[in-house]
């Protein structure tokens, strides 16, 4: 009799739509990684520079789902210089992705292995915020 006031449930759905590169955009994004590398291997760059190139090719590399690699230079780029910008966001979200891939494949120790670099990396965020860099 009073349906006016109950609340009407909304049928609202999440869709998540991930980022289709071409092959053009995937071939661009390589081209920059090995210019980044070369000027990392090249050059007398100070760490903060070279954090940042790292944090770029990670990024870069993470966008192309090559994910290890992605890992590996987000790694180096805050060994350089510790900082909670993009690149601390995606190692973060790199670190869960590998962690729900190991529970689901049921590797206690990949899951243990993980949440210790995410438990890491909530240390450097403790320190950088603390030291305000």
């Amino acid at each position: 009799m009073f349906d006016f006031l109950k609340k009407k449930k909304k049928n609202v759905m999440k869709v998540e739509v991930e980022e289709v590169l071409t092959e053009e955009e995937k071939t661009e994004m390589r081209k920059k990684i090995a210019e980044i590398t070369l000027e990392i291997n090249r050059s007398q760059l100070t760490e903060t520079v070279l954090a940042g190139k790292c944090e770029e090719a990670g990024l870069l590399l993470a966008q192309l789902n090559e994910i290890d690699s992605a890992i590996t230079s987000l790694e180096k780029s805050q060994s350089y210089q510790n900082s909670i910008g993009q690149g601390y966001k995606k190692l973060m979200s790199l670190y869960n992705q590998k962690r729900a891939e190991a529970a689901r494949n049921g590797d206690d120790a990949g899951i243990e292995q993980w949440m210790n670099k995410m438990d890491d990396m909530r240390q450097i965020a403790k320190k950088v915020t603390i030291s305000g860099q």
